[in-house]
């Protein structure tokens, strides 16, 4: 089982050194990836439900906080780190064209050694889209498409694509990545992200919900799919009472994230650089 830190582009961790001595610490004591969290914009006033809170609204309805940019925020710790994996968890895919997303992201790879795993979801914040001028509607069926895009990108010599929303013909993307592909884990604490990670993912990543569902969903779909359901890599938030960790490993878990922005009293906190090194032994335990 890995440890990562999650989500590491919040808080404190907004000040770049603050965040370079974060990661570096994290890298010190152990953990395999630190993974960060996007929105571009939050319209104040916004109508759409926040998925993840019981009263729809994110953050207590505070909009206001500073919340980098995710690549860009990777880019400058890459450069600080040397072994550390760094991770988006996710990134709203259709907010983005997948072909710059391609870019970018091989780019970020190649330059941190293959360093690089890509968190997605679909998005659940309408005013968000429009602001952005991305379309809402039509946002699962527009992931699906941009992973292929991703995927034919990365790992084909001159890749031609004509979908629904993307073509191209015999277009080189250069660089590719280390390893002739980046990694995607697709998030979400619904049905349809499970059945998405299932059908399309390398790995999963459910927030929220249970747990135990949402995974033996996911392993169906990839099933159904014709692909090797144990392959899928799951990834879920280190639970409260740590000595749950056991019963994950056994679920066949592969990956825990540690927040390090959390309320006073919760146990799984790394809410700075000496609380992630305490973390040195439980990864000991349990790699």
């Amino acid at each position: 089982m890995h440890f990562g830190l999650r989500y590491c582009n919040t808080g404190r961790y907004v000040d770049g050194a603050k965040a370079v001595e974060l990661v570096q610490a994290a890298e010190e004591a152990g953990f395999e990836s630190a993974w960060t969290v996007e929105h571009t914009v939050v319209p104040a006033g916004h109508a759409s439900a926040y998925p993840y809170s019981p009263d729809g609204r994110m953050a207590g309805s505070v909009y206001d906080f500073p919340l980098p940019d995710p690549l860009i925020w990777m880019t400058y710790v890459a450069a600080r780190t040397t072994s550390i994996k760094l991770g988006t968890g996710i990134l709203i895919l259709p907010q983005h064209s997948p072909v710059i997303t391609a870019k970018q992201v091989a780019t970020l790879d190649v330059m941190s050694g293959g360093r690089v795993l890509l968190g997605i979801g679909v998005g659940w914040l309408k005013e968000e889209f429009e602001a952005i001028g991305a379309s809402f509607s039509d946002r699962a069926r527009r992931t699906d498409e941009y992973v292929a895009v991703l995927r034919a990108l990365w790992a084909e010599e001159r890749p031609s694509f004509t979908g629904e929303f993307i073509r191209f013909d015999g277009a080189y993307c250069r660089p590719q990545p280390v390893n002739g592909t980046v990694p995607i884990h697709v998030g979400g604490h619904s049905p349809a992200a499970a059945r998405r990670a299932g059908r399309l993912g390398d790995g999963f990543f459910p927030a929220r919900g249970n747990p135990v569902e949402l995974v033996a969903m996911a392993r169906d779909a990839a099933t159904a799919a014709g692909r090797d359901p144990e392959s899928l890599e799951i990834t879920l938030s280190c639970p409260e009472n740590l000595s749950d960790l056991a019963s994950l490993k056994k679920l066949g878990v592969r990956r825990v994230l540690v927040p390090v922005n959390s309320t006073p009293g919760m146990v799984a906190a790394a809410r700075n650089p000496e609380g992630v090194l305490a973390w040195r032994s439980r990864i000991e335990e349990f790699a």
